[in-house]
């Protein structure tokens, strides 16, 4: 049996990242490979809000091959390499607005036992609870790299509405002056995922 696919439609992505990050709290990310279908609800996220944005990789507008996807439309699919982890973000906002919300942990929902098998020796609550965990339980690569986040094999679909959402620093951005203290980080209040 198939699972019916419903991915969110393009126009969910065009707000700005500060709008975007809480509104993927409870979404479902699905990532489909030759060895199965895996997927989590988002319950954590952070927000780079671009040019004016001291963490952010497109901090005064810097485009780089590694950045470039960042000016492109709402809805793309952000990957970047970080200590030997691939970390999945959304470009939000609109064209040439570099904007992205990067999916810092998930809770698992379909496919645990590939999961398991991905990070062998692992509990599970460390399957999914950071920003490389994740993508490597998935099965995320360098190779989802400018897909539209609305199409297979990588997609985000609705899912639950969270009773209560936190806000903090976002973290690992130290090096990037008062940016590193903006409240830009968003979790499901209580959920064992999160990263910290």
């Amino acid at each position: 049996m198939t699972r019916e696919k419903n991915p969110l439609p393009i126009t969910f992505y065009q707000r700005t990242a500060l709008e975007l990050a809480p509104a993927l709290l409870g979404c479902l990310l699905v990532k489909e490979t030759d060895e199965g279908t895996a997927s989590g609800y988002i319950v954590e996220t952070e927000a780079y809000m671009g040019a004016g944005d001291r963490a952010a990789h497109s901090f005064n507008n810097r485009r780089t091959k590694r950045t470039e996807i960042m000016f492109a439309e709402a809805g793309r699919v952000y990957t970047y390499v970080m200590h030997t982890h691939t970390l999945l973000n959304v470009v939000a906002a609109e064209a040439d607005v570099p904007q992205a919300v990067l999916i810092r942990a998930i809770e698992p929902h379909e496919g645990q036992l590939l999961m398991e098998e991905r990070r062998t020796g692992r509990h599970p609550r460390e399957w999914t609870n950071g920003p490389g965990k994740l993508t490597k339980a998935l099965g995320v690569t360098m190779n989802d790299y400018g897909r539209w986040i609305t199409e297979q094999p990588l997609y985000i679909e609705g899912g639950y509405t969270p009773e209560e959402i936190s806000t903090g620093p976002r973290i690992g951005i130290d090096n990037s002056g008062e940016a590193r203290d903006y409240p830009w980080r968003f979790w499901v209040t209580g959920n064992r995922y999160v990263s910290r």
